[in-house]
Parts: structure tokens; sequence; C-alpha cells
């Protein structure tokens, strides 16, 4: 999530106008780049427990130490650190510490990957001499709710307030739970539609490939995805399947009317977040907003109303893809490969098109019902879910390839994918790996699993 906004922009008066910060995303082919985020839960090595924001081991210790050893420049709420930023990259910390890195935009797959390594490298070198660690799992394996940190910013307050209202597991979306996200570019409307439907559509593929949260206060959950499954009762008014993406005449405005639609959690003026949740953004276009009347919003309020939904796939003036557990240090860079071979490449495109253009609404919902469960092994259309998995994975390496994107050995892009073909031809989720591993070898025993899947 990002750092604090700040109101500017000409007023909202108009829906037109709101389409048009979609359409403005439009780049040229040429210009179209890569954008990876990643997520690690922060723990201390003494107890491994969650570090706290303040103190010697302590998220703040970790940020003032990147900006002072690496030349990050720190952004501060209310006279505290709650982020950095570096070269079009930005640190910043989800609810409970999770320590997030939004890659900049890069051309290709061997430069975002050279990125993701440069941060842990750095990440580590702080770390490590102040007894802090970090875990690479999709949810928080041994921490109950109430043992999670908050950071100190405005907009989770009111998130906090407001997400039990709505569905039983908000709170544990925020504090423990750990994702991998890639964003990606699109030429025009009609290149975002179909970008739109097919990532939509083979989201479960990639949340079965990276299932990674098997456990839950250090006991097997029933799930291979549990973080997918929470995002199932968290709020129902901006998380779920979208199948209106899928029917005739969906676009930009069609994607504006959902997001009026969502009530609103806050807005942001004088340093403050103003709690607005349960509010219209369209009484706020009206000049009605109750928390302030008469006043109208700006574009940045809209780009900020724009973060507050969490699809699996979501359209700001980029496509994010969200459906993927947060892994360790080797597959953070395979989940941008998938969705660039499978979606930068015309005959990619067109192929994971016709994948999944005969599937029905009720195919959506199987999945994505059914893949936090069972991941690979959820039956559909009258096979495994892993034998599509290997059909996707054959796609998205064609589009590697015709990319030609080569890196100083004369390998291209497709060295990315073989961490996804070995879990594929092993038959195994990382959850099956994880959890085979913890209740044998690992012995149950925290501590053991700490030190075999810390970064």
């Amino acid at each position: 999530m990002s750092a604090p906004p700040k109101a500017e922009g000409a007023p909202v008066t108009d829906k037109s106008q709101l389409i048009e910060w979609f359409a403005s995303g439009s780049k040229p082919r040429e210009a179209w780049r890569i954008g990876t985020e990643h997520e690690k839960f922060v723990f201390t090595h003494r107890d491994l427990k969650p570090a706290p924001y303040e103190g010697e081991a302590s998220i703040r210790a970790v940020l003032e130490g990147l900006a002072e050893r690496f030349g990050w420049t720190p952004v501060e709420e209310s006279g505290r650190p709650i982020a950095l930023s570096k070269n079009k990259c930005s640190i910043t910390l989800e609810p409970g510490g999770q320590f997030e890195l939004s890659g900049a935009p890069l051309r290709t797959l061997h430069e975002t990957c050279a990125e993701v390594n440069r941060h842990l490298a750095e990440v580590k070198e702080i770390c490590e001499p102040i007894g802090v660690g970090m875990l690479g799992l999709g949810f928080a394996p041994t921490w109950t709710r109430e043992e999670m940190p908050w950071m100190p910013k405005g907009r989770y307050e009111i998130m906090k307030r407001y997400m039990p209202t709505k569905g039983q597991l908000g709170l544990d979306m925020m504090l423990r739970t750990c994702t991998v996200q890639t964003n990606l570019d699109y030429l025009d409307e009609a290149d975002m539609v179909r970008k739109f439907r097919v990532s939509l559509a083979l989201q479960p593929v990639a949340t079965a490939l990276f299932a990674n949260s098997p456990l839950t206060e250090g006991k097997p959950n029933g799930f291979k995805s549990f973080r997918s499954h929470v995002w199932t009762d968290t709020d129902p008014d901006r998380c779920g399947i979208l199948p209106f993406v899928f029917e005739e005449g969906f676009g930009f405005e069609r994607w504006v009317d959902y997001l009026l639609d969502v009530p609103m959690y806050f807005v942001y003026r004088d340093d403050k977040y103003l709690d607005a949740s349960g509010m219209s953004f369209r009484d706020f276009m009206a000049g009605r907003l109750p928390l302030l009347p008469g006043e109208l919003p700006r574009i940045s309020d809209w780009a900020d109303h724009v973060t507050t939904v969490f699809p699996e796939v979501r359209l700001k003036k980029y496509l994010e893809m969200r459906g993927a557990d947060g892994g360790p240090w080797r597959r953070l860079c395979a989940l941008p490969a998938l969705w660039v071979g499978l979606l930068y490449d015309d005959a990619a495109l067109d192929a994971a098109e016709a994948l999944v253009a005969d599937w029905s609404s009720e195919d959506h919902a199987q999945l994505r019902a059914e893949v936090p469960r069972q991941a690979l092994h959820t039956p559909f259309h009258g096979r495994p879910l892993i034998d599509l998995a290997r059909e996707v994975l054959d796609i998205a390496a064609l589009g590697l390839k015709n990319r030609q994107e080569l890196n100083g050995e004369g390998m291209d892009e497709r060295l990315f994918l073989e961490v996804l073909r070995e879990i594929v031809e092993s038959g195994r989720s990382p959850a099956d790996a994880l959890l085979e591993d913890f209740m044998g070898p690992l012995n149950g025993d925290p501590r053991k699993l700490f030190e075999r899947y810390q970064y």
C-alpha cells in the first residue's frame, strides 16, 4: 500500500474524467514495462515473534538503516518513517509490518530479478546485525492475530475499525498475509480488456502454483493457500471474481461504475486520514460527502479510492496480478515471468485467450472456491488443475521465447519459469512441500521452520 497521498489535480465532477484517468494509462508496446512487488514477514531472531515498529530490533530500525546506508529517502507520516523511495522504487509497510518492495517499472525480467536480488541483499545487510529476519510465506505460520503489531499509518486505523463490520477475516488479511504481485501495461482499452479477462480467468492457476500458506498458529489449517481463502471473507463489496469483466461491453467505463459502487474508506486532507468508511464517491463528486460538505474530490482522491478494492486482478493505470502467495527468494522472479510470458506476446495471449474462451461463470466460481484448499489437485473439467497449469506454462514459455530478451550469458527469460516447471513435474505445490517438511524433518519445530524458510 502506498505512502501518504496529497490532494491534487483538477476537481472531479464527471464520470468521464475517471474513465479518462484509466485510458491515460495506455502505452505503446515499446513503452510496456514490468513492475514487481513482494512482501515479507519481519521477525526477531531472539523469540521468533513479529518485529515491532519501534525498538532496536524493529521495523523502524530497518527503514532507518536502509536510508542511512543505501541512500533511500524516508517518507514520514506524523513524524515517523513509514516508507522509503529511490530510483522509482518504494518500500512500504503493510498493516502488520509486512515489508514490501514496489519495484521500478523495468523492461526485462533480467532487470526485474536483478532488482529483487539487490533489494534482498540490502535488507539482509541491515537486518542481520540487529537480530531481525524476513520470512517468505503467504500467511504468518505461527503468530496469532493478537501478537501482530500495527504500523503507525492513519489509513490502517480506519480500515482496522471498518473491516470487522464486513467479514470475519479482514484483520487477518491486513496483519497476517503476504503476497508477490506483478504489474503490467496495456496498449489501449481493447488490449486491457483481453489481458484483464485472461489474467482473471487464470489467476487460480497462479494461486495453485504459488500456494504457500498451509499453517496457522503452528498447525495445518486445511488449505494450501490460506491467504487466498482469507480474501473470500474480507469484504464482499471490494473482493470477489468480478463476473462483469467477462460480459459484453466491459471496458474502462464499466470498471469505473464498479468502483463508484464500492464504499469509500478515507479522504486524506491536511496530513490526516479522515474516516469516510461506508460513504459514496458518487456523493463526493456531487459535493454531498457528509465528511466534507460542499467539497469536490480531486483526481488524487480517485487514485486513492482505486487502491481500496481487492479483486484478484486490479486495474489502475496498469493491471495488477494479485493471486499469488509470498514465497522464497527463488520464486519471486517466477511470477512476473509467468504473466509477462502470457500477456506481453501476441501469440501467447491468443493461445491463453483460446484456452479460457469457453469457461462459464460457474467455472470461474468453482476455481475461486476450490483452489485455495486443493491447489494443483483441484478437479476441473474432468482433470486435475495441474494439467491446465502445465499448458499455461507452455504458453508462457512461448511468449518469453518470442520476446528474445537475453541476459549476459545468452539465456532468454524462460529461465525464470524453471522453478514453476519443477513444481508441476513434482506434482506438489509449495504448500505440499512445506507441510511434508514441517510435519516430517522439522518435527513441527517453529525455530527450524523459520531457519529453513527465512531469506
